[in-house]
């Protein structure tokens, strides 16, 4: 056998272990993946993208709410898998809610997270260090374990507070205190939910936050951290702006509801026993929404399964919104002026839902724009990244494969891969040196 031939089979192998790695993560609420055509006005998110990957958009899970894409995007399962199916949420045996809602004082009780396993458990798992910065989840005891270092959820976070977490979390990398890092900014959402998606006020948010990008990616220079860091940033879903409104009090009677949750483009509704078929007529009839029995639930929304999921779910067409009275509405219609206001939670597959994925790093290619990916894809990157074994899941590696530096790409040892090995050295055996 050759020398030549035992270095090919060796580098085969070596070439079948994951990425090894440091990562930088950012969730960056509502950023709609068309924020971002415009590159020549945002030098801070262009030169990010001309030296790494951009996909054409990244598809939401069902409903294209927060916290439901938040573990989708950490999990890489769908909705009804982790069970995190509403910002708010009800379990009828314990008569507990988790309470996302506008002042986005959720749950801590174990009961709502433990569905399945976000990936910074996992690294806590393994033995890696991950710090986290006003990510939603953070400060939860998740299957036993939290993050090594959690900055909580707070409302408000500007500009500088995203900036400073910026520093903590690239001083935190290179110093090795973290193997990974994880940064939220909600800033976008907040004035589009306010403002409405095409409002100068959106546009100057992101124009602000392209001023915080640039920043990070001085602060990057400056480490020396280009070559052995790797970034992904994503989004959790689109905005779509309202234009019409539904009161469920004008088309059925309240008191024969047990409980009603949302406010929005999807509200989920407990009738009374008695009472389910009498309200699945009346709003069944109702324009410009869809009401679903459970068990017929679209199976393309990978939802209908989850624990959580409501007796009927009513399901706003675009730009509509579902309210129970006009006074649960976080704002007075009457009261608007010219303003338009934002709202997501639709069908996933709607074109505003869709939220944005960019990354660079050593382990992504260079300026290449990539296909469109989903949530759940995003949970193989970032494992690939990180060296580590994604736990089973919903995603794709196929769909973020191309995004890929060849010489990085995942290749699981298996064992038809030892048998291949095997093969290759019984090949070489009878290879003639001449």
């Amino acid at each position: 056998m050759t020398y030549t031939c035992i270095a090919v089979i060796l580098l085969s192998m070596l070439s079948s272990y994951n990425a090894s790695g440091k990562l930088l993560v950012f969730l960056i609420d509502g950023l709609r993946y068309d924020y971002l055509d415009n590159l020549d006005n945002l030098p801070g998110f262009r030169e990010i993208v001309e030296n790494g990957v951009k996909v054409d958009y990244m598809t939401p899970e069902f409903p294209s709410l927060s916290f439901p894409n938040y573990y989708s995007l950490m999990t890489g399962r769908y909705t009804e898998v982790h069970h995190m199916t509403a910002n708010k949420m009800w379990d009828m045996d314990s008569d507990t809610e988790f309470a996302g809602d506008q002042s986005f004082q959720y749950s801590l009780s174990p009961l709502w997270w433990n569905g399945s396993e976000p990936l910074w458990v996992t690294m806590q798992k393994l033995d890696k260090r991950v710090y986290m910065y006003y990510w939603p989840g953070c400060d939860v005891e998740i299957l036993g374990l939290r993050a090594s270092f959690c900055e909580p959820y707070k409302q408000n976070v500007n500009e500088g507070n995203l900036t400073d977490a910026m520093e903590h979390a690239l001083d935190a990398l290179n110093d090795d205190q973290a193997d990974m890092a994880a940064v939220y900014y909600e800033r976008v959402d907040a004035v589009g939910h306010f403002f409405g998606p095409q409002s100068l006020e959106t546009a100057g948010t992101v124009l602000g936050l392209d001023g915080a990008m640039q920043f990070l990616n001085q602060r990057i220079m400056a480490k020396n951290l280009s070559d052995v860091l790797n970034i992904v940033m994503f989004s959790d879903h689109g905005m779509s702006e309202i234009t019409n409104l539904i009161e469920l009090d004008k088309h059925i009677n309240l008191a024969d509801v047990i409980k009603v949750l949302e406010v929005g483009p999807v509200v989920s509704l407990w009738p009374k026993e008695e009472k389910v078929e009498e309200i699945f007529t009346a709003l069944s009839a109702v324009e410009n929404m869809t009401t679903y029995r459970r068990a017929d639930i679209p199976a393309r929304f990978h939802y209908k399964e989850g624990r959580f999921v409501s007796t009927l779910t009513l399901v706003a067409k675009p730009g509509t919104i579902i309210t129970p009275t006009i006074s649960a509405l976080p704002f007075q219609p009457n009261a608007t002026g010219d303003r338009k206001y934002g709202a997501h939670g639709y069908d996933n597959e709607l074109v505003e839902m869709r939220g944005f994925f960019v990354a660079k790093g050593p382990d992504f290619k260079s300026n290449f724009r990539a296909g469109p990916i989903r949530s759940v894809d995003a949970y193989n990157v970032m494992c690939h990244t990180l060296g580590i074994d994604p736990l089973p899941n919903n995603g794709s590696f196929d769909r973020v494969r191309a995004m890929l530096r060849e010489s990085s790409t995942a290749v699981p040892v298996t064992q038809d891969s030892c048998l291949l090995v095997l093969i290759g050295l019984f090949t070489c055996s009878h290879v003639s040196l001449y």
